[in-house]
Order: C-alpha cells, then sequence, then structure tokens
C-alpha cells in the first residue's frame, strides 16, 4: 500500500497517515482543525522492504484500512531531572 505521509505545523512531531489518493474532506473536522495545514513530507510503500522509524508498517497499514487514517503523536519528552533522581535513589 502506498501512502501519502504528512507534518503538522501546529503540532511538532505529529504526523499523518494516508492512501495516496485520499482527500482532506473525507477525515474528521476536529482532527483536521488540531493538526492545522498539512505539509506532504513523503510518499512511502507499506508493503516494502523498508521499515518507518516510529511505527509499525503493519499497524499504519491496518489504521489506514479501517479508519481511513493514521495519526502518529510525538513521543513525550523525557523529564531529565525525574530520570536523575531515579538514578539516585537506585545507587543509594
Amino acid at each position: 500500500m502506498l501512502c501519502a505521509i504528512y507534518k503538522s505545523h501546529k503540532k511538532v512531531g505529529c504526523y499523518l497517515y494516508l492512501p495516496a489518493k485520499a482527500k482532506f474532506d473525507q477525515l474528521p473536522e476536529t482532527l483536521l482543525n488540531h493538526f492545522g495545514k498539512p505539509e506532504l513530507v513523503m510518499l512511502f510503500n507499506l508493503a516494502g522492504n523498508k521499515s518507518l522509524a516510529q511505527a509499525d508498517n503493519q499497524q499504519v497499514q491496518q489504521q489506514i484500512e479501517q479508519q481511513g487514517y493514521y495519526l502518529q503523536l510525538a513521543k513525550p519528552e523525557e523529564n531529565l531531572f525525574e530520570t536523575y533522581q531515579r538514578q539516585q535513589q537506585v545507587s543509594k
């Protein structure tokens, strides 16, 4: 399956995967409002030999087939202070 990958200008690290020929008017309005104006990043073959960096190709394809899109949210940032505190507690 060939999909188009779009990035959000409103949400850093947020990507929207759609079938290559999909139209944005078929997506939920609330999704489009939160996502903002999409910018095409690339076309990607989910059935090919390459893997996506932060998502599983099969899961992305299943979501696209079921709901018409796949939304990848940014990974939460690591709280370095909490990590440091945990390391200090373990070393005591």
